[in-house]
C-alpha cells in the first residue's frame, strides 16, 4: 500500500451535510477516557461485591483483557480500517471510518470512535465474553476496555504532541511511519508488539 495523497498538516473535513450526523463523527478525547474508566471500575467493584473476583483472578483477568485488546486493535486496524475497497460504497465506508484520519491526521476531534458506537460495541463484547467465560467477564472486560482507553490516549498523544525525548518516542516514530511513509505496515498504535509477531514492522 502506498500513500495516495500527502496528509494535510492541519484542518478537517466535513463527512456529512447533516449537522447531527457530522457532530456524531467528532469526539473529544476526554469523554471515552472518563466513560470507560468509570465502566471498568464499576464492573470490577460489582465483581468483587458478588464474590465473582478475588485479588489473584482479578489481576490475571484484567491483564488478559488488556493484552487481548492490543490484538483486536492490530487486527481491526490492519484488516478493517485498511481494507481494499472494491466498490464505491466500500470506498466511502473506508474513507469515513479511517481514510479521513489519514488525510487529516492532526484533526483532534476524530481520534476516537463516536461514543454511541463505542458503547454499543462494548455492550456487545460484554455479552460475547460472558457467553464464553461467565462471571469472569467482570475482570476480563475492564482490562479490555482499559486497553481501548490506553490505545486512545497513546493515539491522541502521538498526533497532538511533539515526541518526547525518552523511550516513549518509539510509539511516535512507529505511528508516524504508518501515516507518512508506510501505511501498509506499522499497524500497532499502543505497541509495536503484534507488528513484530506478524511481520508488519516498517522496513528500516
Amino acid at each position: 500500500m502506498e500513500l495516495k495523497n500527502k496528509p494535510h498538516a492541519k484542518g478537517t473535513k466535513e463527512l456529512f451535510k447533516n449537522k447531527f450526523m457530522e457532530r456524531l463523527t467528532r469526539t473529544h478525547i476526554s469523554l471515552p477516557l472518563i466513560i470507560f474508566t468509570i465502566i471498568s471500575t464499576s464492573l470490577m467493584v460489582y465483581g468483587f461485591q458478588q464474590s465473582y473476583l478475588n485479588a489473584l483472578n482479578a489481576i490475571l483477568l484484567f491483564i488478559g483483557g488488556f493484552m487481548s485488546f492490543t490484538l483486536v486493535e492490530y487486527v481491526m486496524h490492519r484488516f478493517v480500517f485498511h481494507l481494499n475497497p472494491k466498490t464505491e460504497k466500500q470506498e466511502k465506508f473506508a474513507y469515513a471510518v479511517h481514510g479521513v484520519h489519514h488525510d487529516y491526521p492532526k484533526d483532534k476531534d476524530r481520534l476516537a470512535m463516536p461514543i454511541p458506537l463505542s458503547l454499543t460495541l462494548s455492550t456487545g463484547f460484554f455479552f460475547l465474553f460472558q457467553l464464553f467465560m461467565g462471571v469472569n467477564v467482570f475482570g476480563f472486560l475492564p482490562g479490555f476496555l482499559m486497553g481501548y482507553a490506553s490505545y486512545l490516549w497513546v493515539h491522541y498523544m502521538v498526533h497532538a504532541f511533539q515526541p518526547p525525548k525518552n523511550f516513549w518516542k518509539v510509539l511516535w516514530v512507529h505511528h508516524g511511519i504508518h501515516h507518512y511513509k508506510d501505511p501498509g505496515n506499522a499497524f500497532g498504535v499502543s505497541s509495536p508488539f503484534w507488528d513484530m509477531i506478524f511481520r508488519t514492522m516498517p522496513k528500516k
